[in-house]
This record gives C-alpha cells, sequence and structure tokens, in this order.
C-alpha cells in the first residue's frame, strides 16, 4: 500500500467520522483513565475491591491494586449461579469428525476435579505448569484449574519441538507437565508423548506429569512420574474452593521469540488482564447471548489465551474449538463447520484467508454462511484484496470485518474497529481506530510524530490493564526491548502510519523493513501489491545485500488456481509492483512457488524466507508447517540462479 498521494490504494479522504457513542467512549476514557477502567472492571466478579485502579512507576504497572480476583470463577463459576449453567460454553470438533457439547456446568465440573488433581500432584500457589496440549475441551479445563489454584501456567504450541518445550520449562522452572498421548494434525498422529519424554531428560524441576489419552496409542509411562488422566480424575474430589488471589499475581507466562532468537517470557496478571479481556470481547466483538462464536487460534497462541478462553468464557458465550488443520481433509473444512454450528462470530488470521481464497468463490458458496454476523482478522495486517474477498465471498458484503492489532505482550487488542460502539467506516487494510483507553502515535526516528500519511514506528502513549507485566526473570530486558527505543512510551517493534481520518496502516515488524537505495520499504507494503493482482494467492517478501542499492528486493509468490507461472507473469508482477509502490519496490527476482515457509498457526516465517534468500543461515524451524516448503524456496532461487547462467 502506497503512502503517496494518488500512489497506491491507500484512501487519504478526511469524511469519515466514527460513530458518536465511539468518539465520546474513548475521550471519556482519555480525560479519566482510572475512573474508567474502574467502571470496566466491576463487570467482573472480585472477592476484594482495589484500594487503587494504577499504581504506576514507569515501567512496571500494577492494575487494581489491593483487588482479590480469580481468572477461573470469571469464566465458570459465576455462569453455573445462573440460567447459563446448561447452555454449552464449548462446540468441539476433533479433526476426524468427532464431536463434543460441553455445558458451563460440566466444564464447572472438569475444572473443579482437575484443580482437585493438581493439588494431589503437589500443586500449589505460585508454582508453574507447563501444557503441552493437542485442540480438546480438557485444554482449556486445566488451564482454568490452574488460575482456580493460584498455580502460573505456560501454554506451549505443540507445534514446537523438544529442545523449545525444555527451554521453556527450563526457564519457569515448571512443576509439572500437562501433555496427551498425541494430536491429530492433516490426518497424522502427533506423537506429543514422546516430545515431552524427550524434552524432560533435561528438565530437573519437572516432578509429575498428567497424560490425556486423545488417539488411544501405546506411549510410554515412567512409573512416579507419569498418570494417565483419567486415572487422576477418579481420586479428584468435586469441589476445589478457588484462591483468592492479588490482582497482580501472575496468571501466565507466554514465551514469545525475539530477533535474539532467545523466546522472551511475557508474563501477564490477573485483574488487569481479565479486565482488558473482558473489555474487548465486548467491543470488538459486539457479543450477544445467542453468539456461536469460533477463533480459531491455537491455546498455544496469546489469541488462544484471550479470545478463546478468558475473553468469550467471561462473557458466557458458546465458543466453537476445532483441533487439526483448515484445509482437512479438503479446503471447506471450515466452511462446513461455520454451517454445522450456525457461527455468527469468527476470528481467523489472514494468512488462513489468502489460503482458502486461492481455491476460489465457489467452495464457500455451497455452504449457508448467513448465520456470520462479524468477522474478524488477527496476526498480521490484513491485505486488501483479502479483506474484499473475506468481506464480499464469505461475509456476503453485509459483516462488519474487525481487522484487529495486538501482540503477545499486549494482553488484548489494542486497535481495531469496535462494532459494540457503533460500527465506523471500514477502509480495506486499515485496523481503523485505538480501542477506548488506548493512545498510539506514530513516532520518527527521533521520537517525534510524524504528519499523517507518513510512515514511522508506532508507539502507546499510556498503560493499559491488559499490558504485560514483565519478562519473566528479566525486568532489565523488559525495560531495554519495550521501553528504551522511545523513553517512557511502550514500543511494540511495528512499522505503521496514521492517515488523514486518525486510521492506522499496519506495513510489518520494524526489523522487517528493506532499505532500498535509501528508501525504506515495508515487506507488508510490497506483499500486499503482489496479492492485489488476480492471479496472486500469497506472496511473501525478503531482502538480500546489493552492492548498489543496499538491499534487492526478492519476492516468492503462489498463485492461485488457473494461473501457471510463466516469464510473462513474472514482467507483468514486476509492472504491477511498480506502479501500485512506485519504481523503487521494483523487485529484482520473483519465484513461483507452490508452498511458503508458515508456522503451524498459519503465519508466514518471513525470517524463513529472508535467510533462504540472502544464502544467511536458517535457524531454528520448529514451528514449521511444512518442511518441503523451505525446499520449494531453495530450488526456485536454484532454478532462477542456473537460468541466469545460461
Amino acid at each position: 500500500m502506497s503512502t503517496e498521494e494518488g500512489e497506491g490504494s491507500l484512501p487519504t479522504t478526511s469524511k469519515i467520522v466514527p460513530s458518536q457513542n465511539y468518539r465520546s467512549t474513548w475521550e471519556v476514557s482519555m480525560k479519566n483513565p482510572e475512573q474508567f477502567w474502574d467502571s470496566m472492571a466491576r463487570e467482573l466478579h472480585w472477592f476484594r475491591t482495589w484500594d487503587k485502579v494504577l499504581e504506576w512507576n514507569p515501567p512496571f504497572a500494577k492494575w487494581f491494586k489491593g483487588g482479590q480476583i480469580n481468572a477461573s470463577v470469571n469464566a465458570v463459576d459465576r455462569h453455573v449461579n445462573t440460567w447459563r449453567k446448561n447452555k454449552v460454553a464449548i462446540l468441539w470438533e476433533g479433526e476426524p469428525g468427532d464431536r463434543r457439547a460441553i455445558t458451563y456446568n460440566e466444564l464447572y465440573q472438569e475444572v473443579n476435579r482437575f484443580a482437585s488433581v493438581l493439588k494431589n500432584l503437589g500443586v500449589q500457589k505460585g508454582d508453574r505448569i507447563a501444557f503441552y496440549m493437542p485442540m480438546v475441551p480438557e485444554f482449556p479445563a486445566a488451564v482454568l484449574a490452574a488460575a482456580r489454584i493460584g498455580a502460573t501456567f505456560t501454554v506451549v504450541f505443540s507445534g514446537f519441538s523438544a529442545s523449545s518445550l525444555a527451554g521453556r520449562i527450563n526457564d519457569c522452572q515448571a512443576k509439572v507437565v500437562v501433555t496427551a498421548d498425541g494430536g491429530y494434525r492433516r490426518g497424522k498422529v502427533i506423537q506429543l508423548k514422546e516430545i515431552v519424554d524427550e524434552a524432560l531428560a533435561s528438565t530437573p524441576s519437572v516432578q509429575k506429569v498428567a497424560v490425556y489419552r486423545r488417539v488411544g496409542r501405546e506411549v510410554s509411562m515412567k512409573e512416579g512420574r507419569d498418570y494417565w488422566w483419567h486415572d487422576l480424575m477418579k481420586d479428584s474430589k468435586p469441589y476445589v474452593a478457588p484462591e483468592p488471589l492479588d490482582s497482580s499475581h501472575p496468571l501466565y507466562i507466554l514465551y514469545t521469540s525475539g530477533t535474539t532468537g532467545k523466546p522472551k517470557g511475557a508474563v501477564h496478571s490477573t485483574g488487569g488482564y481479565l479486565t482488558f479481556v473482558h473489555a474487548t470481547t465486548k467491543w470488538v466483538f459486539d457479543v450477544k447471548e445467542d453468539d456461536v462464536y469460533w477463533c480459531t487460534a491455537d491455546i498455544g497462541w496469546v489469541t488462544g489465551h484471550s479470545y478463546v478462553i478468558f475473553g468469550p468464557l467471561s462473557h458466557g458465550l458458546t465458543t466453537v474449538m476445532y483441533e487439526g488443520a483448515p484445509d482437512y481433509p479438503a479446503p471447506d473444512r471450515w466452511w462446513q463447520i461455520i454451517e454445522r454450528y450456525g457461527v455468527s462470530i469468527f476470528y481467523t488470521t489472514p494468512t488462513a484467508i489468502r489460503a482458502l481464497m486461492k481455491f476460489g468463490d465457489d467452495l464457500p458458496k455451497k455452504y449457508n454462511l448467513n448465520s456470520l454476523r462479524v468477522l474478524g482478522t488477527v496476526g498480521e495486517p490484513i491485505n486488501p484484496a483479502a479483506w474484499e474477498w473475506y468481506y464480499n465471498v464469505i461475509g456476503q458484503a453485509r459483516c462488519p470485518i474487525v481487522d484487529t492489532w495486538w501482540q503477545t505482550e499486549t494482553g488484548g487488542i489494542l486497535i481495531s474497529p469496535t462494532p459494540n460502539l457503533g460500527i465506523m467506516p471500514l477502509k480495506p487494510g486499515s485496523a481503523t481506530l485505538p480501542l477506548p483507553g488506548i493512545e498510539p502515535e506514530i513516532f520518527d526516528e527521533h521520537g517525534k510524530p510524524v504528519k499523517p500519511g507518513e510512515k514511522g514506528f508506532l508507539v502507546i502513549k499510556r498503560p493499559w490493564p491488559g499490558m504485560f507485566i514483565t519478562l519473566y526473570n528479566d525486568d532489565d530486558r523488559y525495560k531495554q526491548v519495550y521501553w528504551s527505543r522511545f523513553p517512557g512510551y511502550y514500543y511494540p517493534g511495528d512499522y505503521a502510519l496514521k492517515d488523514h481520518d486518525g486510521y492506522f496502516w499496519f506495513l510489518g515488524r520494524a526489523d522487517e523493513v528493506l532499505k532500498v537505495a535509501g528508501h525504506r520499504l515495508g515487506t507488508i507494503e510490497i506483499e500486499d501489491a503482489f496479492v492485489g493482482h488476480r492471479a496472486v494467492a500469497e506472496a511473501a517478501v525478503a531482502g538480500r545485500p546489493d552492492a548498489v542499492k543496499g538491499e534487492g528486493i526478492v519476492a516468492f509468490v503462489t498463485l492461485k488456481n488457473g494461473f501457471s507461472a510463466s516469464q510473462q507473469l513474472r514482467e507483468e508482477l514486476k509492472q504491477h509492483v511498480r506502479k501500485a509502490i512506485g519504481p523503487i519496490a521494483t523487485p529484482d527476482e520473483i519465484h513461483f512457488v507452490s508452498l511458503l515457509p508458515k508456522t503451524r498457526s498459519g503465519k508466514i516465517m518471513r525470517r524463513v524466507v529472508k535467510a533462504v534468500a540472502s544464502g544467511a543461515e536458517i535457524g531454528d524451524v520448529t514451528t514449521l508447517e511444512d518442511g518441503a516448503s523451505i525446499e520449494e524456496v531453495k530450488k526456485a532461487i536454484a532454478e532462477f540462479t542456473q537460468s541466469l547462467g545460461s
């Protein structure tokens, strides 16, 4: 997307007027933020109200100081004391097609019994527990059980390797690991227990392992350490009193990879985090009592924490959980699920949308998607072409798209449309405006606000309840990574601009910026231009060293069904990008591939693409969905190089 007048697709009009409700709510939150967040927090159940809304010793925040709360109570207990007791909490579907419906009362019972199991295993308030689980209903139940007794949990995505799992366990000194005999992915069994066994060879802190039987296969069980979930549950009590926890008590630690490769353990509090995800779930998704809500994220990622477990369950919603891949056994699986359960709110990634787009419009049109009311995206900026397809084909031009910007460290959504506060005019590709209580700005390299339409670095100017409170056992790194670049402001590391209407456009990570002949170009900008072409399904762009320009642009492109790779198309795409952004963005190389390197959560691994393009060391690829994708990229480069030689 371009930032120049008359060039590219970025709207520059100044006629956009958000709803009065949104404007007044945001303004109130700016004038008296503590009073505003006080009112939001009172929507939850507290054992004790707070003495002070915010104790702010930059960059460390304590929200609702003196307050006592429990996440488990807010997710299940307060619903079983109402008519929601027999309401369905989770509609679950396994990849093989098995299905279950779990009511709030059933979830409550499972949470209590597993809380009893954890206590029987010696877990106490303040201990750390690691989860390495498939997407089954017992997963959120176990997470809530940990929260119930005040154990701080860390979820490790089930696509991580044994060494990655061990590193996270050792960093937080987890006492117990909860896993399964396996899980399903694209028709194959992921051998979770074997990976855990390998990891535990180098994790002395782990004393016990609870193993859920998902696939029914034989696994090694170490006597005195490993126990079957179902056996443990036989000796459990039906009720465990929830721990009244200090608002700042660490609810969870979630590890997020840094540019250095060493994962950072983001620590989230209980009271502030719950307040924020409860409020943002309401504002962004405009939740109603009869909604069927589906966030497709794995619980291993922060989106799964905030918008699969804590946000929707705090509202007593019915949520869909699906175990497998979006295109297994066929690329219509998601549309089947939406029709089957009458999903009204659907929240997924732009990468998944682009991947499903390439199968054309006819596939989703075979299904009744009339139940959909709100569509959402998360994980990276959504390019305008994918936005339009999502809006017109999936939402049938009647569902607002909430393009949400946030990250692991923020705990919840910071910038997004807010249907609950009134539908604001949408712009394809823009995350629109900040949520109440959030004050973002765009700075130049010197920490000065830029003019509308100019690119720069996003900063958040004031604290918010969902913010992480530190990095685990590393306050210095917390200060250095997030608060030192622009002193006094939170720096998320994203490259963005604010247009003339105050709408925010995200251009990717600041470390995913190419410098071509002195010009700074976001990789997302160039990828958006590629996907704007009728033939392109997905694109990944990287820089490689260039003696003249500093960096040259290398692109890897997958094509939609019905289009074939050719030199003519390659030249056409070069001209298309040149016209969309400008001559400076003309790609040096375009490679056609059938697969792009992606994580199992669907994100393109641009770090891997860049490494292959520049001939650098690829590094850790434990979250890679398909190793063949790297070979595809390498092969494309080799063939291109060979063609130059001939």
